[in-house]
């Protein structure tokens, strides 16, 4: 078996055409619809001001949308939604949801009612998100990682546009919500109006709740999705801080700007996108695992020297960040293809709905403690806490190497 092998191969024929209708509009979809995710991270310094927020209530913004998203994810796993409901029914949901706790930012006034609205907003995300890699999933079998990368591609700029929004300067923080809710919508709508499942369908599934249990028995998805959990542990924490870490150095060099950090940041996780597809290509044609290694090889790396430029020029900070921005996203896809390929096929949905419900529950660990490591070591040494996660999805892939070089 090689580690590129579609299930199932077999002589079959792939709708070119279709599959490219799918990924344009799947994908504007998905950049639309998880714009929501960052819409009240993206704004934390109006919020501090207008809120009196603190350092532990900013964390929690983000950690809520996280716990919201394990808990979605966990009780569609647990109920096999994204085996049962119609891919495209659950995503309009999804989106619908999502779109109306975030507009109920607008008339919270405290943390405390904007935590339980951010925990919502999670919660529906994980009718957006899973769903949305299995639809594409359906349509190609041999660049299922170059389909599921574009994927991966969308997620990333919809999760950097609240930034660029909060970069055009001036705007209220009502604004950016209004705007990310708005957007969101639409994704529900372009999602249910024009994708359809394609000519490669799962196998059609039962209601069967011990399915959850069985997920990880699977040695090679077991090592696949500890990979996962790897790059989580980085990814998330990088995407919610970045802003604050870029912001402080910019204001310990003497510069005020308040555009310069959104932008930037947006820049930084923007370019997780090409990363994205580049790494779905490298997947299809070089192997997943591999192509997962030197994405998290780099990160690692970014993220171990990252803080150490803190008191040095800009262009470097900025330049160590794009390259960072740019490996720290493409192995997500490689780790959700693998999991379509090496699931019980009548469950890739519940089995991708998993890995990354425990994926987000790690990232809830280190959203909230890059803040406190920041006042305890400082930004020099804050973002290095973050290296045992690729040590640990290097390790996964070496194994899964190994494994899918055995006989049988």
């Amino acid at each position: 078996m090689t580690e590129a092998a579609p299930p199932g191969a077999g002589p079959y024929r792939e709708d070119a055409a279709g599959r490219r209708r799918a990924t344009v509009f799947l994908g504007t979809a998905l950049a639309l619809g998880m714009s929501t995710w960052f819409s009240a991270s993206a704004v934390i310094p109006q919020l501090r001001a207008e809120w009196d927020l603190s350092d532990t209530s900013a964390a929690w913004l983000t950690i809520a949308v996280q716990l919201g998203f394990v808990v979605g994810a966990v009780l569609s796993s647990t109920l096999n939604i994204a085996d049962i409901v119609p891919l495209r029914t659950t995503i309009l949901a999804g989106c619908l949801g999502a779109a109306a706790a975030n507009l109920a930012l607008l008339i919270a006034d405290s943390p405390a009612e904007a935590l339980p609205l951010r925990f919502t907003t999670g919660f529906f995300l994980a009718g957006v998100y899973p769903p949305g890699f299995k639809l594409m999933a359906t349509w190609t079998m041999r660049k299922r990682g170059t389909a599921l990368g574009a994927m991966s591609a969308a997620l990333v700029l919809g999760s950097a546009s609240p930034h660029l929004v909060n970069s055009w300067g001036g705007l209220e923080w009502t604004t950016v919500v209004l705007v990310t809710s708005l957007l969101t919508i639409v994704a529900g709508a372009v999602a249910f109006s024009f994708v359809r499942e394609g000519p490669f369908p799962f196998p059609k599934a039962i209601f069967d709740p011990t399915q959850i249990g069985r997920v990880f028995r699977n040695r090679r998805v077991l090592l696949a999705s500890l990979g996962y959990f790897g790059h989580m542990w980085e990814l998330y924490a990088m995407w919610a801080w970045f802003v604050a870490f870029y912001g402080a150095h910019l204001s310990a060099g003497g510069n005020a700007s308040r555009t310069a950090g959104p932008l930037v940041t947006f820049m930084v996780i923007g370019v997780g996108a090409f990363g994205c597809y580049l790494g779905g290509i490298l997947g299809d044609r070089w192997g997943r695992a591999k192509t997962a290694m030197l994405s998290l090889a780099i990160s690692g790396t970014c993220s171990l020297t990252v803080g150490l430029l803190f008191e040095g020029p800009t262009w470097l900070v900025v330049a160590v960040g794009l390259v960072w921005g740019f490996w720290i996203a493409p192995d997500s896809a490689q780790f959700s293809t693998m999991v379509t390929e090496f699931a019980d096929q009548s469950y890739v949905g519940t089995a991708l709905t998993l890995q990354l419900a425990v994926g987000f529950t790690l990232t809830v660990g280190t959203i909230w403690l890059i803040p406190y490591l920041e006042e305890v070591v400082s930004w020099r040494w804050a973002f290095a806490f973050l290296v045992p996660g690729p040590v640990l999805g290097l390790i996964a892939m070496s194994k899964l190497k190994r494994s899918l070089k055995a006989p049988g």
